[in-house]
């Protein structure tokens, strides 16, 4: 659903252990800049807050035996439910950070960002309850490797997401980077002043002043990229 709240303002909501991990990330930089233009709304949410005892347990040992914790359904649905509805219109894309979900890439941060609201779940400990996945629209993983939890990956959405949102860029910067992300290529070199630097030279092409040429130099050095590190 595209976003058609008041303000045009996109709403980030994150359900997770940790929100103080998210304090720094958010408060600097491009992140912090778009919440003061109020482009984007981000709310960190503290899964303890829906654990029914007085402990505020939010996982129990796993069915069968095994090594580990869980995170518990009964903790982590009424959450997800909780959020989701709070807000009219109760609407918004539930997604579950796991290293069982999607490949994580540039064309699905760009859907994300047509978004009106995005629900995040970082999870923790040894995983989820298998049944907590029917609560969820999607699962999202940013690579093949083992984190700790499922708090930096929300933060990579975040921040990849954010950056697409019309006017946190600045439209001369967007529509550059657009015009070579949208076609899946890596970014072109990049120099600025000394244009030498102990033997190391600055491309002829840069010099020149010829935009016509530097633009073709561009793009035939981010295909070169993308082909050898794709």
């Amino acid at each position: 659903m595209g976003k058609d709240n008041k303000n045009n303002q996109m709403i980030i909501e994150v359900i997770t252990l940790f929100p103080e991990m998210f304090e720094n990330v958010l408060g600097t930089s491009i992140l912090k800049r778009a919440q003061e233009k109020e482009l984007v709304e981000i709310r960190l949410h503290q899964l303890r807050n829906w654990a029914k005892d007085k402990h505020r347990t939010v996982d129990d040992r796993p069915y069968g035996g095994g090594p580990g914790m869980v995170l518990k359904v009964d903790v982590v649905e009424p959450a997800i439910r909780e959020v989701t509805n709070n807000q009219q219109p109760a609407t918004g894309k539930v997604i579950l950070l796991s290293p069982q979900g999607k490949r994580y890439n540039q064309k699905m941060a760009r859907e994300l960002a047509q978004e009106e609201r995005l629900i995040l779940v970082a999870g923790h400990y040894e995983g989820f309850d298998e049944r907590i996945r029917e609560f969820v629209d999607e699962e999202i993983s940013i690579g093949d490797y083992v984190l700790t939890g499922g708090e930096i990956p929300a933060m990579v959405i975040i921040d990849s997401v954010v950056r697409l949102i019309p006017g946190v860029l600045g439209d001369d910067e967007s529509a550059k980077w657009e015009s070579f992300s949208k076609e899946g290529l890596l970014d072109f070199p990049q120099y600025t002043r000394p244009a030498e630097y102990k033997g190391l030279k600055v491309p002829e092409v840069l010099l020149s002043g010829h935009h016509a040429e530097i633009e073709k130099w561009r793009r035939k050095m981010a295909e070169e990229k993308s082909k050898r590190l794709g």
